[in-house]
């Protein structure tokens, strides 16, 4: 339990060197970022001082239970140069939770006027959530077994990955490809004529696919069809798993199964909207074909950039993109949303399960990347679907209760849990943002956001009496 603590205290003093610099590069916010830094770092050093660093009595509980208070102290720490600029407590826990799950709806307008510090600590959250969340799903999630999660350590041990002697091998590996990513797409954006802050910042939040941007436009500020196939592309890189980076970087196969399902998904999907949006719209092809590929890839990749009011376009349309918020990208990425991998193990399952209904004494089995697919795999797989429509109704049902209409509710509560970002609707839809909505509602998309960036079990698992009573077991 100690270690615990004393990790916890590492991610405040890690948060207050961040502020730190941010007051470094922007001297106009410098006192505001000071100030939090000393309300973030000295708790982290006691923290860190009063606990041990040792990992010798760790168990799979405390596990759990590192995993989901690191990921909230993260976030507490980040709402803290917000309140002392001039939010509210909830609205600044809000935007930091949004930021570090790299979710991306925001309860901020007047973007463009806004000090350069606050929105680099924006596009801060998101870059670190989104490599904090790549390290999780291949590092933790496996080991937990959380939603299936343990199959993706058969992905992930190629023989790429062999190689790589350690975790922290592993972690440099992933780190360096990250920020390679940011820095060829803020070079991109840059000579596709960004300014040099807004390439840097965006650049950030695309490849986190977090999507918070310095403009209330969001990427549509942007009238350049050169910078939106950029953002469409860079969005995809950063969907796509990194343990397939390594792997292609050490000279593997490309050949990744739900990469592959999901560019059929966005293939299908692009052509069947383009075609929908010139007959709706009379909009010309290729404005038809750029706008659709930008908006449909930035949501299944849970980014939340937004170029136009999509939901403009019709009653299928906003159908679809409902639908699609809760696909996500690919497991091992900076993504949200349920999973590509989740939605195609899925739908093996279902087709295995009709096949033996047709044929009983036939043995059929799920297989992924070549082999076999354990039963507790698909339990878990089962279990992680339950729940998110659980948790999807339960959040729904409460903002309902909270005073929002029912789409607002729905769509708010879908996007929050699949970390997407913009939701549905004249309120939280892509023209508009969440200050309206009630302080209530608020933390209670913050709880969904929280719940869907760390799977969902990782977090329940916490209020089990079972947990608890191992917890202090442990502790006696």
């Amino acid at each position: 339990m100690s270690f615990v603590v004393f990790i916890n205290g590492l991610v405040l003093i890690f948060f207050a060197s961040l502020m730190g610099l941010d007051a470094l590069l922007f001297p106009a916010t410098a006192p505001v970022f000071l100030f939090a830094m000393a309300l973030v770092g000295v708790p982290g050093l006691l923290l860190a001082m009063v606990s041990s660093s040792s990992d010798a009595g760790l168990r799979r509980a405390h596990t759990f239970l590192l995993t989901s208070t690191v990921w909230f102290m993260a976030a507490v720490a980040g709402a803290v140069p917000l309140m002392v600029w001039s939010m509210t407590a909830t609205d600044a826990l809000f935007e930091s939770m949004s930021g570090i799950t790299t979710t991306g709806a925001t309860v901020l307008a007047g973007l463009d006027a806004m000090p350069h510090g606050i929105i680099m600590w924006r596009a801060a959250l998101q870059a670190v959530g989104g490599v904090g969340f790549i390290v999780t799903g291949i590092a933790i999630l496996p080991l937990l077994k959380v939603g299936g999660m343990q199959l993706f350590r058969t992905e992930s041990s190629d023989k790429g990955e062999k190689e790589l002697k350690s975790a922290a091998l592993f972690a440099s590996a992933t780190l360096q490809i990250y920020a390679g990513l940011i820095m060829l797409c803020a070079i991109v954006y840059l000579a596709g004529g960004m300014s040099g802050f807004d390439a840097i910042t965006h650049a950030m939040t695309t490849i986190s696919t977090g999507g918070y941007s310095g403009h209330d436009a969001s990427f549509g500020f942007f009238q350049s069809a050169f910078l939106q196939w950029a953002a469409t592309f860079f969005m995809l890189m950063g969907a796509l798993p990194f343990a397939w980076y390594i792997r292609v970087a050490q000279g593997g196969t490309f050949r990744s199964e739900q990469v592959g399902a999901m560019i059929q998904t966005l293939t299908i999907v692009i052509l069947m909207l383009t075609v929908w949006v010139m007959a709706r719209t009379g909009m010309p092809p290729l404005t038809a074909l750029r706008q659709v590929s930008f908006n449909v890839v930035s949501v299944v990749t849970t980014t939340g950039y937004a170029t136009t009011d999509y939901t403009l376009w019709g009653p299928f349309a906003v159908a679809m993109f409902f639908v699609l918020t809760a696909v996500g990208g690919c497991t091992g990425s900076t993504a949200g949303g349920a999973k590509a991998m989740r939605w195609l193990l899925l739908s093996r399952s279902i087709k295995a399960q009709v096949q033996a209904l047709h044929s009983p004494h036939r043995v059929v089995t799920v297989r992924y990347e070549g082999q076999r697919v354990d039963a507790d795999v698909i339990a878990g797989l089962i279990t992680f679907f339950a729940v998110y429509l659980a948790t999807f109704a339960v959040l729904s049902f409460v903002l309902t209760f909270l005073g929002l209409d029912v789409s607002t509710a729905t769509s708010g509560a879908l996007t929050a849990l699949a970390n997407v970002g913009p939701g549905i609707g004249a309120i939280i839809g892509p023209a508009g943002n969440f200050s309206s909505i009630g302080d209530p509602a608020k933390l209670t998309l913050v709880l969904g956001m929280f719940l869907g960036r760390l799977e969902l079990l990782t977090v329940l698992v916490l209020v089990t009496p079972l947990f608890w009573r191992e917890i202090t077991a442990r502790m006696s």
